[in-house]
């Protein structure tokens, strides 16, 4: 692959894209939609060729996994994003000044987005569909463990692109060595945007690497605290949901924090995640409190604080009282998501005012962050940082800005 004809091929594909009708775009989500559903046998034998290659114990096994349930979700994604009003050319402001000129700031696109991301091949449908909506070229450089299907998806798409007389370059598929991931981060001028969806290493790599702008997304080491005044019933159903629904995606609940006030209810919080295969890696206080009474019981280490599992695996932390929580979260979290379980509004008030996260939650589970959740439509990723986007980041935060001025012949003095 010649990456510099490849990003050039893709930077025209965007200046199609801006001038290219909200309909057409539309049409074009839609049609993807019914190739793919349609080809969803084969995308499921080329998903079996890359799950061969990974062990079942692997976190991202689950990640990689498509059913035809999953396949069907891919593609309703599509639809659901074709549904969405489109983002760009949306007027966010208009000034008349005193000398006659009007400005007005309108949404437009980046241009070329660049997303580089690990084994979910569901991740290159979302993408491609927002990017694309928003008007902007995607550029996609999946992990190697998911090679066989993302390779077919990028046909699919790459074939109703052509169908429709746009650019195929709108949506390119990088393969080959990890030189050509550095090659992305360096591309300025070609690329305008890059996105790392994935885990904390692929994260922090592009943000210390790139020359190109970047949001960083996707690492999520998320809290529960359990306050004094925190109703059993309720943090049991939320630990549960936020641990067990889908322990390998970022939102997941990887440590709960307890008040020292609360360790006799510990047993009754924990037991249903017994029942789910979850093992606890407790502090001394919680391992008493949970010893003879959990089986998957193991003592906690200091590399299990501030620990994203990706698994059946759950670190738990006694707290004195809502500051140390707070504290702790602070110098553990990934600034994701946290949750506190309370009844005491003001407890819960100061928890959400004070947790320096993208999503804050009182008595519900971090497992709602997620775009779709919030009724953004399919998501490009949670940006954990403050510039520009922050949290569930999809079409609204996939274009830029810029002023258009008009008048009538004035000159300033």
């Amino acid at each position: 692959m010649n990456l510099q004809d490849t990003l050039t091929a893709a930077r025209r594909a965007a200046a199609i894209l801006a001038d290219t009708p909200a309909e057409a775009i539309d049409t074009l989500l839609t049609d993807i939609a019914r190739r793919l559903e349609a080809a969803t046998a084969d995308i499921l034998v080329a998903n079996k060729a890359d799950l061969a290659a990974m062990s079942t114990d692997d976190p991202r096994y689950d990640r990689l996994r498509l059913t035809a349930g999953r396949v069907h979700d891919m593609a309703d994604g599509l639809r659901a994003v074709a549904a969405l009003p489109s983002p760009v050319g949306v007027e966010l402001a208009r000034t008349v000044r005193p000398n006659g000129m009007t400005i007005r700031k309108v949404t437009v696109p980046f241009g070329v987005i660049a997303v580089i991301y690990e084994a979910r091949p569901n991740v290159t449908t979302d993408v491609f569909a927002l990017c694309i909506k928003a008007g902007s070229a995607a550029v996609l450089r999946g992990g190697h463990a998911a090679t066989h299907t993302n390779r077919l998806t990028v046909a699919i798409i790459r074939e109703s692109l052509r169908r429709a007389g746009l650019p195929e370059a709108a949506c390119t598929l990088v393969e080959g060595p990890h030189e050509l991931t550095d090659a992305i981060l360096a591309a300025r001028g070609l690329v305008d945007l890059v996105i790392p969806r994935g885990g904390r290493a692929l994260i922090d790599y592009v943000r210390d690497h790139s020359r190109v702008p970047c949001i960083e997304t996707g690492a999520g080491v998320c809290h529960t605290y359990f306050h004094s005044s925190g109703d059993v019933a309720t943090g049991r159903d939320i630990v549960l949901n936020a641990k067990t629904r889908r322990v390998s995606v970022c939102n997941a609940l990887d440590c709960l924090l307890v008040d020292r006030s609360r360790l006799g209810v510990l047993v009754a919080l924990c037991h249903p995640l017994a029942e789910r295969g979850v093992e606890i890696h407790a502090d001394p206080e919680a391992y008493a409190a949970l010893d003879g009474a959990y089986p998957l019981l193991r003592p906690a280490t200091d590399t299990d604080y501030g620990r994203e599992w990706l698994d059946y695996k759950l670190t738990v932390k006694t707290v004195d009282s809502l500051d140390e929580a707070i504290a702790y979260i602070d110098r553990h979290g990934s600034h994701h998501s946290e949750c506190i379980v309370a009844e005491d509004a003001a407890a819960s008030g100061r928890f959400l005012r004070a947790v320096d996260a993208a999503c804050v939650y009182a008595n519900v589970s971090t497992a709602f962050t997620d775009g779709g959740q919030y009724g953004f439509g399919a998501e490009i990723g949670i940006s954990t940082q403050k510039l520009h986007a922050r949290g569930p980041m999809a079409l609204r935060e996939l274009v830029t800005y810029k002023y258009l001025v008009t008048g009538s012949g004035q000159t300033r003095p």
